[in-house]
């Protein structure tokens, strides 16, 4: 049985915005045999107890895509809030200008990098669609 709204549990996610000097975003796309495969979501992960939002997103980014990124290199962007059925996810989105290395797929993810126009034209988990508006005016 699926648990009431007042009882799900709250899980928070870093993501980001890595934005190349082109001005493109990065994406990822879910790998088959993970929740919501086949979806494409802005990297990031869970923040681990104890661990700072930024912390969290650095090492995020270094496990999931060889990239090193200092946390004063990260800006808050945007936020959501979204119920699915078993939880409740509060995604934090940041962007992110500069880093050190090329992104590489360390977790069987395929990347892509969209022109900020075409970010609605990828399919993403219903958590991150509302973020796309927020970086389009930002970028």
């Amino acid at each position: 049985m699926a648990a009431t709204g007042a009882e799900l549990p709250v899980v928070p996610i870093v993501c980001v915005a890595l934005i190349d000097a082109t001005g493109r975003v990065l994406l990822q796309r879910r790998p088959d045999g993970k929740p919501m495969a086949g979806l494409w979501e802005f990297p990031g992960g869970k923040i681990a107890r104890g661990e700072s939002p930024e912390a969290a997103l650095c090492r995020e980014l270094h496990e999931e895509l060889a990239l090193t990124v200092a946390e004063e290199d990260l800006a808050p962007l945007a936020f959501a809030s979204h119920r699915y059925a078993d939880f409740h996810i509060l995604l934090l989105l940041y962007r992110c200008r500069r880093w050190r290395g090329e992104p590489a797929a360390r977790e069987g993810q395929t990347l892509a990098w969209v022109e900020p126009e075409h970010l609605a034209d990828y399919p993403m988990p219903a958590a991150d669609a509302p973020l796309v508006t927020h970086l389009q005016a930002l970028v």
